[in-house]
This record gives C-alpha cells, structure tokens and sequence, in this order.
C-alpha cells in the first residue's frame, strides 16, 4: 500500500477506493492545496465503487465513480461558497450535508459515523478559519462630547435576539406563566442541539457579546461532545 494513502485510512475507509481517489487528485489539486479528510460511502448492500468525501484546506470536493469504475465525476465547493454543515446519524451511517451562499444543500448518505464526525469537525474548523481571517468589523475614530477620541466599531445588526439567546428568552417566559423550567446539561443533548448551540456561541460572538476565549472555550466543550 503507499504510503500516501496510509493516512487517510483511520476510520476503516476502503482502500480500493481511497488509492484511486488520491490518484486521481494529484492532478486536480492546486498550489498550496492539502487533502485533510477523505470519507467514504459503506452501503450496506455491497458496493464496488463508492461515492467519497474528500475535505482540503481549499474545498469540499464530492467524488462519484461512473463506468464501472473506469472514470470519475469531481465536483467541488470552496469554503467560501458554503454556509454550513450538518451531519444526521442514521441506524446505517451518517448523512453529511453542507448548504451554499446560493441556497444549494448537497449531502451524501450512508457515511461510517465516525468518519462523518471527523468530516463535520474538519469543515467546522475550515469555516471558523475562513470567518477568523475576514474582515468583518470596520473601525473608525470619532470625537465624543469631551472632545476625546473614541473607537466606533461597527457590528452586524442583531434583529432577532431570541434566534442567539434562546435560553434567555425561555427562562423569560417560565417566570411570566409561574412555570418552573429544567434545562439540559450539555451532555444531555443531542448532535442537533449541539450544533444549534455552537451557531448561538458563534452568533455571540460576532455580534460581541461574548469575548474570543469565551467562545474558544466553549467551542472546544462542544466539540468534544460530538
């Protein structure tokens, strides 16, 4: 076996299969491009040429055999293009899915969990990446009514406040109808509700409410619960 492919057999991904992806992309990957993750369909009925994942720090891009085998269809997503990622665990594997800036939602199914955990890790930190490395927050200096300068930072609008603090607003309500609330401790949630509350952290922090090592910390809790 080379040794090229060795890397990206982990989590039980088929050989067959990843030898002749990484075959095949070694023509298809440009300057400065590394493969992170490479997942692979495992259908319980048996299947000869599966579909794979292939994750690098450039893209997401779906491989999908045709002719037997003989030749294969690429199609690719830069991180930029994408808006988030989900992953649905299922009796047989996982389905991994991401949606685009274009409302697209592209998905591939039967998934080893595992693999699709490590998929949905990988992305998560490719786009927090991506957000960490753009400009979103123009400063200017302005003069308050001592005349001392001042920074202004201009933020994105919040308009919808529950959409990022639900569990404010539920406990709000508890204490309107008199109705004593529990809530669930983190690991007690699902992979759903995890993910639900990793975009309110994210959201958090981006509109400032939360600092940086706060939102790394926390972050770092759920991720490890996933």
């Amino acid at each position: 076996m080379k040794d090229q492919i060795k890397k990206f057999l982990n989590e039980e991904q088929d050989p067959k299969a990843i030898e002749k992806i990484t075959s095949k992309l070694n023509d298809l990957l440009m300057k400065n491009e590394e493969i992170g993750y490479i997942g692979v369909q495992k259908k319980p009925a048996l299947t000869v040429f599966p579909d794979s994942i292939v994750l690098t720090n450039k893209r997401i891009i779906i491989c999908q055999p045709k002719n037997l085998g003989l030749s294969m269809d690429f199609i690719d997503y830069t991180w930029d293009q994408i808006e988030g990622t989900f992953v649905k665990e299922n009796i047989l594997g996982s389905e991994f899915s991401f949606s685009t800036k274009t409302d697209m939602t592209v998905s591939i199914d039967y998934i080893p969990k595992t693999q699709a955990r490590k998929i949905f890790t990988y992305a998560k930190e490719q786009l927090d990446f991506l957000k960490n490395n753009t400009v979103h927050n123009t400063a200017t200096t302005a003069k308050n009514d001592s005349g001392e300068e001042v920074e202004e930072i201009e933020t994105e609008e919040v308009t919808h406040y529950a959409e990022i603090m639900p569990a404010v607003s539920n406990s709000a309500e508890a204490v309107q109808d008199h109705t004593p609330t529990t809530e669930k401790t983190t690991s007690e949630l699902t992979q759903d509700e995890l993910f639900a509350k990793l975009q309110n952290y994210k959201k958090l922090l981006d509109n400032g409410l939360i600092l940086q090592g706060e939102y790394d910390a926390l972050k770092k809790e759920i991720l490890s619960l996933m």
